[in-house]
């Protein structure tokens, strides 16, 4: 099981007079609760024991809903993704000042820490190597993601599936990835994050596997 533990301090990147920053609701202690509860620890970073902070960049608009959300910093990898997703679920829980101006860009560093009772033993040169095997990896990914997505569309060469069988074992895509992604995106549908979770489904359906077929159906306004 994968420790979440996330950095809960805001930088703001524009001066503001004291007592007129946007506030979480409930305070800091209820922003840090609330990033805590939501991170679903990304699968390649969980496998490979990849810890990081990742600073996301956003505006939030005069409802406090969250707006422009970007990665400031981070490795590059899929904690990007996730850090992005859990500052987008706190769209519309924050208090603004009056006469805030939603053009103010607002950082967010939120840290990943894996469970040291399984990674204790890995390295920082560990580490290092899985961020470069995830980058080096992704033309690979594509190649088998694109030959499905064309294949649902009646474009695919069939002639090269062996080849894509070959590097979808290469890649590690296999059903045990499969179930652990579903069970991701079972965490992301109870956060009410359905476009969370159907950005998992739609990967697993274009590694070439059904298993996700029946949620994209119930939960998703269109297949890839």
């Amino acid at each position: 099981m994968i420790k979440r533990l996330l950095a809960g301090i805001i930088v703001l990147t524009a001066a503001f007079a004291a007592g007129a920053q946007p506030v979480f609701k409930g305070g800091q202690r209820a922003l840090d609760d609330f990033l805590k509860s939501k991170i679903v620890y990304p699968e390649y970073s969980s496998r490979n024991c990849i810890s990081g902070t990742v600073n996301v960049a956003f505006r939030l608009d005069k409802q406090g809903r969250v707006t422009d959300a970007k990665v400031q910093q981070g490795p590059g990898i899929d904690l990007d993704d996730e850090a992005l997703r859990v500052i987008k679920l706190t769209s519309g829980l924050w208090v603004l000042p009056a006469g805030y101006n939603p053009t103010t860009n607002l950082v967010q560093p939120i840290r990943f820490d894996p469970d040291q009772t399984r990674c204790g033993q890995s390295t920082i040169r560990n580490m290092q190597a899985a961020i470069a095997d995830y980058k080096n990896r992704q033309e690979l990914e594509n190649a088998v993601t694109n030959y499905y997505i064309n294949k649902y569309q009646g474009k695919a060469d069939l002639s090269k599936e062996n080849t894509i069988i070959a590097l979808k074992q290469q890649l590690g895509f296999d059903d045990e990835l499969i179930s652990d992604i579903l069970n991701k995106a079972v965490e992301k549908v109870k956060q009410n994050d359905i476009a969370g979770a159907c950005t998992d489904w739609n990967f697993i359906r274009n590694i070439g596997s059904d298993k996700a077929d029946s949620f994209i159906q119930k939960y998703c306004s269109k297949k890839p």
